[in-house]
């Protein structure tokens, strides 16, 4: 499996994290005017005799529709204009299906409609949800969405969206079937085929002709384009977006995205299939045959979370099909329910990638330790409590790590002492201050580093989380105190102004995990901001102040979910360090085995040695210079 690219969110909650981690080393147009039928009507017979010789050939969608009304009016003129434009299409403008009529595809988690008109979905409800306004969540509805089908027939080129489908409902056992058939005659048409099965978000699709191969141009792929202007559902526009965004998956089992960016496109080969992500709600088609040269586009349509407040994002994507003897036949899925991970999964098809668990080790993590964890407590917990039995479940399982860490402060806080003492004696001359100052922690057995190790084995857990809460749709309207939503954020209070970076409502539990975060770095820190900073190492007064700002600012759009985790985290760790301090750690004892230390020489491995010796050179330099 491909590691995903790390995007710009997760840059910045790796460096929010980092910073934390830090002071732990040292973190519509204009509605037409209505005319006259008569008028109307001659006009159209106007531009139909004109039509005629037009040497236009890609028909549009207001050509097809004076086409067919005309057809359909068995006006000779007409027809000829209709056959003139569509050729061997004309007939299915002839037809009693070419008008504007749905046909429905319903089952207990899913309700769909699809057009005459382009034989695609109009409208796509997800029955058991609802946005967080308590509205009907609609995938589709009101041209939002659009699949075309772009062909060459008779040197026309001619395109799905603007064509009448004649459709046929049946049943194939508790399956809906429906056949949306574009006619060039009884016997001979292009076909989507739509099965939906009871109790699944996931239905059937096909598309294939039967008996065009002499009427279409197949020297070329046909193209397939699915668009979707996704609709707003949460009540975080920024967050939303943040989430919101093009994945596909290629070359069996590698996936990638465009990410957010206002504006980005890309191709790919070997493509299998390609999900319009909306956070939690998500729209996939799947493909039975691998497609190559693939085209990919986003646009971000949130440009003032103020007024821009309908749609999120633009996805486009162009899939050319490939004529096999001289037909089209493919076999496609389309998936249209929740980003939850559980469900994905188990279709076994890939499509878990969907959810954003994180690259590399953060991802697994998350699917082999929190997911899993999560759904038990969770299966007998509410969800606010299972979030707090998680998270000092994990802080316990950190613990010896945060032992390590502590322990290592401590031996730093019994040298500091003979610290100062080196630093008044050498504070003419850095380079022996350095050496002597090194000297005494390898006699000691002690470094200003030491808790550098056990703070990076918990940087995976913790980056692992910063994905899982974002992701979990389980937490999805679920209500824990003050929070009414634990996948979104906490306002306590509506501000009547938009603060930049920071919003229009002021978040309780990032306030309260800023400030367990402030206390837990006093009590970690105060000893190294009395000791002189060392070059190199971090300002640790600068990143006290700073992190929990930045948490403040950064998770008050969160969800509060992950703020409630980070502050519970926060409160645990606290009393775990107090513990340890209290009836662990014996800083008398810890002196005392460092001064034993110090009486045994200690052996230098190659590199120290060859660090002392190159030090030493330097030195000499230095004073051979002043000479």
């Amino acid at each position: 499996m491909e590691e995903k690219k790390f995007d710009l969110n997760s840059l910045v909650g790796f460096i929010l994290i980092g910073g934390i981690l830090v002071w732990m080393l040292y973190q519509n147009a204009p509605t037409q005017e209505e005319i006259d039928a008569e008028n109307a009507k001659q006009e159209q017979l106007d531009a139909s005799k004109e039509e005629v010789n037009d040497a236009e050939d890609t028909i549009t969608l207001e050509d097809a529709t004076k086409s067919v009304t005309i057809a359909n009016s068995q006006d000779s003129t007409a027809v000829a204009a209709a056959q003139s434009k569509l050729g061997a299409f004309a007939y299915s403008a002839s037809l009693p299906s070419a008008k504007e009529a749905y046909t429905t595809l319903e089952n207990d988690l899913v309700s769909l409609k699809i057009s005459n008109q382009g034989g695609y979905i109009s409208e796509a409800n997800l029955t058991t949800f609802v946005t967080f306004d308590s509205l009907p969540v609609y995938l589709i509805k009101d041209r939002n969405a659009l699949l075309d089908l772009e062909f060459v027939s008779e040197n026309r080129t001619l395109n799905s969206k603007n064509l009448f489908f004649e459709p046929t409902l049946s049943q194939n056992g508790e399956n809906q079937v429906l056949s949306m058939k574009l006619k060039i005659s009884s016997t001979a048409y292009l076909e989507y085929r739509y099965e939906l099965k009871p109790g699944d978000y996931m239905m059937d699709f096909s598309i294939r002709t039967n008996g065009l191969a002499n009427v279409l141009d197949t020297s070329n792929p046909a193209k397939l384009t699915w668009e979707l202007k996704g609709y707003r559902h949460a009540k975080s526009i920024s967050y939303e977006n943040r989430y919101t965004e093009l994945i596909w998956e290629y070359e069996d089992g590698k996936d990638d995205y465009l990410g957010q960016q206002s504006e980005t496109d890309d191709t790919s080969n070997d493509v299998s299939y390609v999900a319009f992500k909306q956070h939690f709600f998500t729209s996939i088609l799947l493909l039975d045959k691998k497609i190559d040269n693939a085209l990919f586009y986003s646009e971000n349509l949130v440009e003032d979370e103020e007024i821009d407040t309908v749609y999120i994002k633009k996805f486009k994507t162009v899939l050319p099909l490939v004529y096999e003897g001289g037909e089209l036949d493919y076999n496609m899925d389309w998936y249209y329910g929740p980003t939850d991970f559980k469900i994905l999964n188990d279709y076994d098809r890939n499509l878990d990638e969907v959810v954003p668990l994180g690259w590399g080790i953060f991802g697994w993590i998350n699917r082999f330790l929190f997911i899993p964890l999560f759904a038990f407590l969770s299966s007998f917990l509410p969800f606010g409590i299972a979030i707090i039995v998680m998270t000092i479940l994990v802080r316990l399982a950190l613990s010896p790590v945060t032992y390590k860490s502590y322990l290592s402060q401590a031996k730093m806080k019994v040298l500091k002492p003979e610290i100062t003492e080196i630093n008044e004696k050498h504070k003419d001359n850095s380079m022996k201050k350095q050496q002597e100052t090194m000297a005494l922690y390898r006699k000691a057995g002690a470094s200003p580093m030491a808790g550098c190790v056990p703070a990076l084995l918990q940087l995976p857990v913790f980056y692992a989380l910063f994905q899982f809460f974002p992701s979990a749709f389980q937490l999805r309207q679920k209500g824990f105190l003050w929070a009414e939503d634990l996948s979104s954020y906490d306002a306590v209070i509506d501000l009547p102004f938009n603060i930049p970076l920071y919003g229009d409502h002021i978040s309780l539990f990032p306030i309260l995990a800023s400030v367990a975060i402030f206390i837990y770095m006093m009590m970690t820190t105060g000893q190294s901001m009395q000791m002189q900073q060392q070059p190199g190492m971090p300002n640790m007064k600068i990143i006290m102040y700073i992190s929990p700002l930045f948490m403040l600012v950064f998770f008050n759009n969160y969800a509060s979910g992950l703020s409630l985790y980070y502050f519970v985290s926060n409160l645990i760790t606290i009393g775990i360090m107090l513990v340890i301090k209290k009836y662990i750690i014996d800083e008398d004892k810890i002196h005392a085995k460092i001064e034993q230390k110090k009486k045994n020489p200690k052996k230098q491995n190659r590199f120290q040695k060859r660090m002392g010796e190159m030090m030493e050179q330097a030195e000499a330099q230095k004073n051979a210079k002043k000479k």
